[in-house]
């Protein structure tokens, strides 16, 4: 069982769709959500030095190669972080948990949780690759993202998990959305922390706070996750 059964009755399911309909941007923070011995089973999994590579978006484009990252402006460079890389050859689906996890997170059983919180029918069978739009990633005191919106058309729901044992207050890498009337919400990444949040609600637009070098072992995990209405 990957879920808190407590944290998705239907009693806290209600408590989250109030709350989703009275926080700009619709938004909720669930401490707690998964079951914290399969979460320190994949850590072990994320830890290892292998399986990760550099990502880069700028604002212009996707995935830039090491060239056209180095002609962008500062300014229209918004992402530099690690992306792990689904094993193919040393691991399998069926022996790696953090491959069980991402595949949990676009199962029916979770996407009916998430349709329950949002009210509205969540589904993959429209989204042409459904796994890239599920996976970790890792921040060092290097890295960045930088203010951006994950509003693509039809996207309903992004979910952010965070998987960090160690951290501690003053060591950066919180979640900050913009929020109203300049009233920015910023989101420590706690350990077993998810946030759930409309990509399109007012104040989404997002950023990370720079990771220090005080933080645990130098990088702060997280899972991201899109999903999108029937």
């Amino acid at each position: 069982m990957w879920l808190n059964q407590k944290l998705t009755s239907d009693t806290a399911i209600k408590t989250y769709r109030k709350s989703l309909k009275c926080t700009c941007p619709k938004h909720v923070v669930i401490d707690g959500l998964f079951n914290h011995i399969r979460l320190d089973q994949v850590i072990q999994i994320l830890q290892q030095p292998h399986n990760w590579q550099t990502q880069k978006h700028t604002y212009s484009a996707l995935y830039v190669d090491d060239n056209k990252w180095l002609e962008a402006d500062k300014e229209e460079r918004f992402v530099q972080r690690d992306l792990w890389q689904r094993p193919d050859n040393c691991f399998s689906a069926d022996n790696n948990i953090a491959q069980q996890f991402l595949s949990y997170l676009r199962s029916e059983d979770f996407l009916s949780v998430l349709s329950a919180i949002f009210n509205v029918k969540l589904t993959d069978i429209n989204v042409a690759n459904p796994p890239i739009n599920t996976n970790y990633f890792r921040l060092s005191p290097n890295d960045f993202v930088s203010e951006h919106a994950d509003d693509s058309p039809g996207r309903e729901v992004c979910l952010l998990l965070y998987l960090n044992p160690n951290w501690k207050e003053n060591t950066g890498g919180e979640l900050v959305f913009s929020g109203k009337n300049n009233q920015s919400i910023y989101i420590p990444p706690l350990h077993n922390r998810c946030v759930l949040f409309d990509p399109a609600s007012e104040g989404s637009e997002h950023w990370v706070n720079q990771v220090t070098s005080k933080f645990g072992d130098n990088y702060r995990y997280n899972v991201t996750s899109w999903y999108w209405r029937e």
